[in-house]
């Protein structure tokens, strides 16, 4: 069995050492850096299943290396999970949309961290086995076709530039037409229980899906005073 690789991006000592003792306990192989910039040389040099990363950092921010992580072809595909003491809902919405997979706020259990690092590595891991089997339901709808096994969108045949938070809500709603879904339902589905993200977000997140979408956008369809839907074209 692969040891998994986590980098720990946190400038106080203390944190660093008690995310680190506890992921260590776990099995996992720990590198740690306190700047923005450590982190990026380290990711750009060694092999990473996952990325820790605090906001408030001195020199290149939590933010800054989210952004470039996701922007470079070669880290692009690596699970960042932010931890912050920033819990308002402008930053949640801002780490969610530059491709963060996870937002946990200070302070945290180690415990509840772990079960979300673990998780991380179970979706990982499903999405590896379903590649592998060929055994991904490729979802065609209108110009849409959305393959969940290797997290790509094409529309009219081009590839979208999604985040895995964009992604993950356009496929979750794709997957059955017709059905409306409540923004609560949809942060459960999308993120999983106990994620820190409010009915608002959840807005926000569909203005940027639906712009990115550009026509096909029009198939996400607002249901007023429940949440959401997309559109089914076999009603009638």
């Amino acid at each position: 069995m692969v040891t998994r690789s986590i980098l720990v991006v946190e400038d106080e000592e203390s944190i660093q050492e008690l995310i680190g003792s506890h992921l260590l306990k776990e099995g996992y192989q720990v590198t740690a850096a306190e700047t923005g910039e450590q982190a990026l040389e380290i990711a750009g040099a060694a092999r990473l299943d996952l990325v820790l990363l605090d906001l408030m950092l001195p020199g290149v921010d939590g933010l800054s290396v989210c952004r470039k992580l996701k922007e470079n072809p070669r880290t692009r595909a690596i699970p960042v999970i932010m931890l912050t003491a920033k819990d308002s809902e402008s930053d949640i919405i801002t780490g969610l949309n530059l491709g963060a997979d996870e937002y946990i706020t200070k302070p945290f259990s180690p415990s509840v961290l772990m079960a979300r690092v673990r998780a991380i590595f179970r979706r990982l891991e499903t999405d590896h086995h379903d590649r592998l089997e060929g055994a991904e339901t490729v979802i065609r709808i209108q110009e849409l076709t959305i393959h969940p096994g290797r997290h790509e969108v094409l529309l009219t045949g081009r590839p979208l530039d999604l985040t895995a938070t964009e992604f993950d809500l356009l496929a979750f709603l794709a997957a059955k037409p017709g059905w409306t879904f409540t923004r609560q339902q949809i942060i459960a589905g999308v993120h999983g229980d106990n994620c820190p993200i409010t009915p608002r977000a959840v807005d926000v997140q569909i203005v940027g899906l639906r712009k990115k979408l550009a026509s096909a956008g029009n198939n996400i369809e607002t249901v007023r005073g429940v949440g959401y839907r997309f559109k089914d074209f076999n009603e009638g």
